[in-house]
């Protein structure tokens, strides 16, 4: 009995070790490309100054995003604080440079409670705009109905 006990402790030992050196490693994924560099990670700061035209709030927020660079699956958390009311409408808009406007190219669905977490995929055509900056979070209020807070959104050196 004590045989099968160590025989046992050395088999799930040797497992634990090999699992650990699996998850020490990249996660391989096709010939050459790994987990890591297949998301790309974003960012926004979002402050009312960045509106077109400006508004008055001391407002501001943050965007995390990442990318999944073989689905063009966009994922973000947009975090908040300050505004003169509730969320009304978020977006990403797009394609426009810091100081222009744009038209709505992903819509947040679902809550847009503090954090407003979302995905959607986004098509092949709309990804070098992304990736060049050329799109932009905005946040809405009853206040605000144009935007009260926005940011560019960048690839994350």
């Amino acid at each position: 009995m004590n045989h099968l006990r160590t025989a046992t402790n050395t088999g799930l030992l040797a497992l634990v070790l090999a699992l650990g050196a699996c998850s020490s490693q990249p996660m391989q994924t096709t010939a050459g490309e790994t987990a890591t560099s297949l998301n790309v990670a974003l960012s926004s700061s979002l402050f009312a100054q960045n509106e077109v035209p400006p508004v008055m709030s001391t407002a501001s927020g943050t965007v995390e995003a990442y990318l999944n660079k073989r689905t063009n699956l966009l994922s973000w958390t947009v975090n908040y604080a300050g505004l003169s009311g509730p969320v009304t409408a978020a977006h990403f808009h797009g394609p426009a440079v810091a100081g222009q406007n744009a038209g709505v190219v992903v819509p947040m669905t679902g809550s847009l409670v503090n954090p407003i977490v979302g995905s959607a995929t986004i098509t092949a055509a709309q990804l070098p705009d992304l990736m060049a900056g050329k799109w932009y979070v905005n946040l809405h209020t009853a206040v605000s109905p144009g935007g009260e807070i926005r940011g560019q959104v960048i690839v994350k050196p």
